[in-house]
């Protein structure tokens, strides 16, 4: 089966750097069936020379002129074979070395754009993070939130769940809203007719509820490290924060407000729409680790929350290596975004370099 050519941007860096590694290879195959070619005639000549030899020394007498010729005719063929051998030994050398420099600008070329790529892919996350942090200051202060915690009655309650309700209803990236007051207790929550377990329930032990009422102010939030959430059977992003008398920022702490994300679908949205081209989607594998390295997000699906995936970050906030099974790996550390700090967390993304190399030879 002939394969027609591929169609490259002559701008395009890596298909410059590819066509390098492509030229390396051509001329080293020419140079190669070149010298092999001058061997065959040295090969030949040797032959001739030697049949000469013995038909001069049949001769005699008369044939020693030509057996002089013969003999200078073999010097020459041996001389041309000794420098043949010993510039196919130095061409052999450099034509290595080149395709090792073509193949390292290709791995840079490609390294640097899947590093921005990751860079890309956790900013993304950061800049979503950030309004899931403005969104549960924000709703703290609303008075029916208040409300529910200040007043303590079954219609409050039933108030602020229909209040959280039509806040759902707005934004689809929750799962739910929980109000709990100072003991812990769930005094309610946003959609009671999905989960009518949560309301009465306790998280007194939960890290967002023990956090959040450390806070100091209303301008404070906690932000969670995605987790497996029982209550909700879900993959989450908790964000919470005190809910504050009178709504105020330096108003005692009544309860808290605990928002969890849907992260599932949020971060596979991310990590499955990272713009690579699609000959190269098949060997790529987009992830978001968190501090420790835990995979919270891949577009493969594989290893959620139960892999850790070994990254060689030598310290830098971003860059790119080969591991040794030749794959390359891109990584960029969380930037955070204004008031979000950001929990440590990395988009990485591995690449198969062997098969996307099979499929080019083919």
């Amino acid at each position: 089966m002939c394969l027609s050519e591929p169609h490259r941007n002559p701008k395009d860096p890596k298909a410059m750097h590819e066509q390098m590694i492509e030229v390396s290879r051509d001329v080293s195959s020419v140079a190669r069936q070149s010298l092999t070619e001058i061997q065959g005639v040295t090969r030949a000549t040797k032959m001739l020379a030697t049949n000469a030899l013995i038909e001069a020394a049949h001769a005699g007498e008369h044939g020693k002129g030509f057996a002089i010729v013969a003999e200078e005719v073999g010097r020459i063929s041996t001389n041309i074979d000794t420098i043949t051998e010993h510039l196919r030994d130095r061409l052999d050398e450099k034509f290595t070395e080149m395709d090792r420099l073509s193949r390292s600008l290709v791995v840079d070329t490609k390294g640097e754009r899947l590093a921005d790529l990751a860079l890309m892919m956790i900013d993304i996350i950061d800049r979503n993070l950030f309004e899931r942090s403005c969104d549960v200051r924000w709703w703290a202060t609303d008075s029916a939130v208040v409300d529910a915690l200040t007043q303590q009655d079954s219609q409050t309650a039933a108030f602020a769940s229909q209040r959280l309700g039509v806040i759902l209803d707005s934004y689809t990236v929750y799962f739910d809203l929980w109000i709990a007051d100072a003991d812990g207790k769930v005094v309610a929550n946003g959609r009671p007719d999905r989960f009518p377990h949560v309301a009465g329930s306790s998280v007194a032990n939960t890290e967002w509820f023990k956090k959040s009422m450390a806070t100091r102010s209303g301008a404070d939030y906690v932000a969670c490290d995605v987790e497996q959430n029982m209550s909700l059977d879900a993959t989450v992003g908790t964000y919470a924060t005190a809910i504050r008398e009178g709504g105020r920022e330096n108003g005692k702490a009544l309860g808290a407000m605990g928002i969890f994300f849907d992260w599932q679908n949020q971060s596979a949205d991310v990590v499955g729409k990272v713009r690579l081209p699609e000959a190269e989607r098949a060997d790529t594998r987009c992830m978001l680790l968190d501090k420790d390295h835990r995979v919270i997000a891949s577009s493969d699906g594989h290893g959620i929350l139960s892999e850790r995936f070994p990254i060689e970050t030598d310290d830098q906030s971003s860059g790119y290596y080969q591991a040794n099974n030749g794959d390359l790996i891109a990584f960029a550390k969380t930037p955070g975004y204004e008031t979000y700090e950001g929990l440590g967390w990395y988009g990485v993304i591995a690449q198969r370099q062997q098969a996307q190399e099979q499929r080019q030879a083919a």
